[in-house]
């Protein structure tokens, strides 16, 4: 049977037009992007496109894009690269970090620096209150992502960004899963460095970047060549950055659909979750679209995952199978654990059609009776 995938904050499939772009680099343009040939040229000047369209897609300049291999890198980058100059402070990450950000930041302490843990409310919204409190103490950098990936909750990165200032230190935000889904715009976000990653807004794996501000003075973290400025050592992945390129410049194209038509088939599918029960976390803050994340009580996230999966729907589950526990975003909102565990995301993409929609609620109606029914059986 085949899928309705509604997991696209895991990773989006590649669009058409995105392919189309990148296979001429993978056979007639295969230069090398450093080499001062014709077939050098060729190559640079595709990555310098590519890098005009990334910089547009998030309101920044060319000159501020740094091409890595993803999402993980470019967090990896802003966090031990900007602080590598800096003496010894502390750094401050909210709650519902992802681990990509999240364990760099408290691997700073083998530098002697110290790591602080910002609250969240139970709306998943970060506390402008214990942010300033833990700003009291001297901070280098503050790490508060754009748009969470499980509960889809958008930040007031530009009034935490103002707060850091104030106090003189660095903010970094992770924006991976809210590019191609809400505006971008660096500057007005007034971060010093921003992460994103191509393969969550229909451009392929492996290729991301790091837009970097003026105030950070960064340090490679992979050493060798001169390659993008001299900070990120390797010959670009020319197919990928191009592809990249195109998946934002598409993303720009089509926001305003993109946020209009999801947002109503979310919307209407939250209407019929809540009828059937369900929780819905983080349902009274703004959100990201296309994303849902709900548990129904006494129900199994893992279980019900699976149970859908052979149904013929693909979703993800919120809970960390291997420890038992709720996910750390939840238990940082204060979600009891037991209700917690049974966590579900949909995330819907582009092609997501109300037929497929409704066809999950059908699913979801007749797999969560289906359990409750075998839950109480055992009892």
């Amino acid at each position: 049977m085949p899928l309705a995938y509604f997991d696209h904050n895991a990773t989006t499939p590649l669009d058409e037009r995105v392919v189309a772009a990148m296979l001429p680099y993978f056979r007639e343009h295969y230069g090398n992007p450093s080499s001062r040939h014709e077939y050098g040229r060729e190559a640079r000047r595709a990555v310098d496109t590519a890098r005009e369209q990334v910089a547009q897609a998030v309101g920044a300049h060319p000159s501020q894009v740094l091409f890595c291999s993803g999402g993980s890198e470019a967090n990896n980058l802003a966090i031990k690269g900007g602080t590598a100059y800096l003496s010894p402070a502390q750094v401050v990450v909210s709650a519902i970090e992802h681990p990509c950000v999240a364990k760099p930041a408290r691997e700073l302490q083998e530098r002697g620096w110290t790591c602080r843990t910002v609250a969240v409310s139970p709306h998943g919204e970060i506390s402008t209150d214990d942010l300033k409190s833990a700003l009291e103490s001297p901070t280098g950098l503050v790490c508060a992502m754009l748009a969470n990936n499980e509960t889809g909750v958008v930040q007031d990165i530009s009034g935490l960004s103002e707060i850091a200032q104030e106090r003189g230190a660095l903010l970094h935000t992770d924006a991976v899963q809210a590019l191609g889904k809400i505006k971008i715009d660096f500057a007005a976000l007034g971060v010093d460095s921003l992460s994103i990653s191509a393969h969550k807004a229909y451009g392929p794996k492996g290729v991301g970047a790091l837009v970097v501000g003026r105030r950070v003075d960064l340090k490679a973290q992979i050493s060798g060549a001169g390659h993008e400025k001299g900070l990120r050592a390797g010959t670009e992945n020319v197919p990928g950055i191009v592809g990249f390129g195109m998946a934002c410049e598409l993303a720009v194209r089509q926001l305003a659909d993109y946020e209009n038509r999801i947002g109503a088939l979310r919307d209407e599918f939250e209407r019929e979750l809540s009828a059937l029960g369900a929780t819905i976390f983080g349902s009274s803050a703004r959100r990201l679209a296309n994303t849902s994340f709900f548990a129904f009580p006494r129900i199994e996230g893992e279980t019900l995952v699976m149970a859908l999966d052979n149904v013929g729907y693909a979703v993800a589950s919120g809970a960390a199978c291997s420890s038992g526990t709720a996910s750390a975003t939840l238990l940082a909102m204060g979600v009891d654990n037991q209700l917690g565990r049974g966590a579900v995301r949909v995330s819907l993409g582009r092609d997501t059609t109300g037929a497929q929609v409704g066809g999950l609620l059908r699913a979801l109606q007749n797999e969560v009776a289906r359990l409750r029914g075998l839950s109480a059986m055992k009892v």
